[in-house]
């Protein structure tokens, strides 16, 4: 019941909004569209409804202008996005991801900040096969985007695992719960046949409603001391907290988000806020209320405005806190007192539970390929088919090798040392807390690169680093394509958002454990500007910081730049 003192915002409703409404729940023309042959991309309207399915049209703009001039259509292509709570996966899960990238993708994977698999370069043609054989392995695409709740992330550092596998449960029966009932996608991409002489009523999707969120949800679940799920950044974040090595319960924190516009104050990143605590029992039923609150009262007129986030801060934390008591009937206990150290992984070997051993592999970029001297796909490939634990996708891009039985270890041990897969520490600390969205050239957003140029802007940071005696200090470092923060950029120490070709805005300031934004340092800046500035920062870092002191608090005691206390004061 929608309470008369809380209004959403006026306006008519966004194109988006009305495309969904004439959807039939996600359906639209997708079953007709995917079967035309003469185009290799589909209408506007049904790739907004793509999303919810779990994809998104792409062109390649490395030959964008190229088949403009020979008077082609883009290079169409569509990029899958697999929903897997708390980034786990079995090795014979990650063999048929590794086969469909090959047969019916770019042969690549990219390995995601939200802890899951993402596909590019899948044509029109392959896409239901694509989904069937997922759906074949006991994975799915449903609502891996789209305006609902997407992947549930939750911890994945190894020395945590005597709770990981009851943190790892929830997060699944989070992302289960939360699911649209919509029967969309089954009949489309599965062949369900749609059951004759029940038509839809609103009652199909009980929690969403016929319009589902105005904009996309995302929920995850840390384990103090670390934040590796930057649980800030998130819509709703729940907060372990364990007593007595038992989980007895979570702290709630509303209100995160990482995205905003190019030159528009109000938008804006924020972090969530603590609200609360409540019984491990009951976070379903807290998720729930909580996307109703955002579905009742979200802006569905303006989707630059329409994230939770926004909804919070224009009605007040307060009378939002109160609304989600009143629908839950019971009120949240007082927040439980925890701490956060860092939002970094943790490399290597670490042995875990019943003898279990951990294998933290640095993977730059996300991006799972074969290069000339580094194959890192066949690598993991060949690892895939002796493991018998699992794989652990984690939030800053990076896989764990995990539930390594001692006798595997050795066999495994080998196979890294044979395609020369490492834990990354031949690389400076800077490089391995890097995080980069994918951007160009398949992301239709991006404004200048990011996953291929962060690596080669790093090589040239590295010399200063080196210079500064600052290899072993860890510095979070984040790049965007754009301000959309895929790569969580204003929670970086150090961050760059693109803005054109070449060109970047500069951030300074987060806190290295997830709990501070940053804030623009400087605007619309080239490389050789960039490294300017890291050499007179890293410089005066290594000579003044104080004991333990990160390079995020840094800046802010040394006046270089100005604290940001929430996402409101983030322009100012």
């Amino acid at each position: 019941m929608v309470n008369r003192l809380l209004k959403a915002p006026e306006g008519p409703p966004s194109d988006v909004e009305q495309i969904k409404d004439r959807s039939n729940y996600l359906r639209g023309t997708l079953e007709e569209v995917m079967q035309d042959r003469i185009s290799a991309g589909i209408p506007d309207d049904d790739n907004r409804l793509m999303k919810h399915h779990g994809s998104y049209l792409q062109d390649d703009r490395d030959l964008r202008n190229e088949r403009q001039k020979q008077k082609l259509e883009p290079a169409y292509q569509f990029m899958l996005r697999v929903r897997m709570p708390g980034g786990v996966a079995k090795p014979s899960q990650w063999l048929v991801m590794d086969e469909l990238a090959q047969k019916h993708g770019n042969g690549t994977l990219k390995l995601t900040t939200r802890q899951t698999f993402q596909m590019h370069g899948i044509l029109k043609w392959n896409m239901k096969k694509t989904i069937q054989e997922i759906h074949a392995s006991m994975l799915d695409t449903i609502a891996a985007c789209g305006d609902v709740n997407r992947n549930v992330m939750c911890n994945s550092i190894p020395f945590q695992s005597e709770i990981h596998s009851e943190v790892y449960e929830w997060s699944k029966k989070l992302s289960d719960y939360l699911l649209p009932r919509t029967r969309a996608y089954h009949e489309i991409w599965l062949d369900e046949e749609k059951i004759a002489g029940t038509p839809e009523v609103e009652v199909v999707e009980p929690m969403y409603g016929p319009l589902y969120l105005p904009r996309k949800f995302k929920i995850g679940i840390a384990v103090p001391p670390s934040n590796d799920i930057d649980v800030y950044s998130q819509d709703l974040g729940f907060i372990a907290i364990v007593e007595s090595g038992k989980l007895v319960g979570f702290n709630v924190a509303i209100g995160g988000g990482m995205g905003m516009t190019h030159g528009d104050k109000a938008t804006y990143p924020q972090l969530a806020k603590v609200i609360g605590f409540c019984e491990p029992d009951r976070i379903l039923d807290v998720a729930e209320k909580v996307i109703t609150i955002q579905r009742d009262y979200g802006n569905r007129s303006v989707r630059k405005n329409a994230r939770f986030k926004y909804t919070v801060d224009r009605l007040g934390l307060e009378p939002v806190k109160n609304e989600l008591e009143n629908r839950l009937g019971w009120h949240l206990d007082e927040a439980k007192a925890y701490h956060f150290d860092n939002n970094g992984d943790r490399y290597g070997w670490v042995r875990g539970l019943q003898g279990k051993w951990h294998f933290t592999l640095f993977v730059e970029g996300g991006r799972i390929a074969d290069w000339k001297e580094y194959k890192l796909m066949t690598g993991i490939r060949e690892i895939a088919k002796i493991h018998t634990g699992d794989f652990r996708l984690t939030s800053n891009q990076n896989l764990i090798i995990a539930n390594v039985s001692s006798q595997k270890k050795k066999k495994i041990i080998d196979l890294l040392e044979t395609y020369g897969l490492t834990d990354g520490a031949h690389h400076s600390a800077l490089r391995r807390s890097s995080i980069a969205c994918v951007s160009l050239p398949t992301c239709g957003l991006a404004m200048a690169e990011a996953e291929r140029y962060l690596p080669v802007l790093l090589d040239k940071v590295e010399t200063i680093v080196d210079e500064n005696g600052l290899r072993d200090e860890e510095i979070t470092i984040r790049m965007t394509g754009c301000p959309n923060g895929c790569a969580r950029h204003a929670l970086g120490e150090i961050g760059f958002i693109g803005k054109a070709p070449g060109k970047y805005n500069m951030y300074l300031g987060a806190a290295f454990d997830g709990s501070r934004l940053s804030k623009m340092y400087r605007e619309n800046i080239g490389e050789a500007e960039i490294l300017k500035e890291l050499q007179v920062l890293l410089s005066r870092f290594a000579k003044e910081r104080e004991e333990r002191e990160h390079f995020g608090d840094f800046v802010i005691r040394a006046g270089i730049i100005k604290e940001v206390t929430d996402g409101t004061n983030f322009h100012d």
